[in-house]
């Protein structure tokens, strides 16, 4: 599979997956970016020891867990007056609620959560995440629960 073919399949998939970590339109942007970045120079190293996905998926996790790293370490500031803050494109309020929840969960769950939104098997969560199939199981049980309950204030 040639670069351009990886990135057209997962871009999209990936950018939500940073969106579920951050909640940052451009911020999610710019992590995707730097995950194929890191595809395109790594892809030769590839050894097809797991799928291409499972791969990508475990990149951009990893990426993302080091921006938070660093948003922990880096105090935030204010952007001064003169200077306003770029709306995201439109995003149905609804979506932007659930980036909102998701980005709210434990790190771990956040990337199971944004994983389990792609329709990735939960096999191949298990190996991205390194945790066994059944607690992938309970997880996101546990985790739609705790979105479900969210959602029934927001509606309210």
């Amino acid at each position: 599979m040639s670069f351009e073919e990886i990135y057209n399949n997962y871009w999209s998939k990936i950018f939500r997956l940073c969106m579920g970590y951050v909640n940052d339109h451009a911020l999610a942007q710019d992590l995707a970016q730097e995950t194929f970045i890191i595809v395109w120079q790594q892809l030769p190293k590839f050894r097809n020891e797991s799928s291409i996905g499972t791969w990508i998926y475990r990149i951009a996790s990893n990426r993302c867990l080091r921006q938070l790293e660093t948003d922990k370490r880096i105090q935030k500031s204010e952007l001064p007056f003169q200077i306003k803050e770029e709306a995201p494109l439109s995003i149905e309020p609804q979506i932007q609620f659930l980036y909102t929840c998701i980005s709210e969960l434990p790190e771990t769950d956040r990337i199971i959560i944004s994983l389990e939104l792609e329709d990735i098997k939960q096999a191949e969560i298990a190996k991205i995440v390194g945790l066994s199939e059944g607690n992938i199981r309970v997880r996101i049980h546990r985790i739609k629960a705790i979105l479900t309950e969210k959602f029934k204030v927001y509606e309210r």
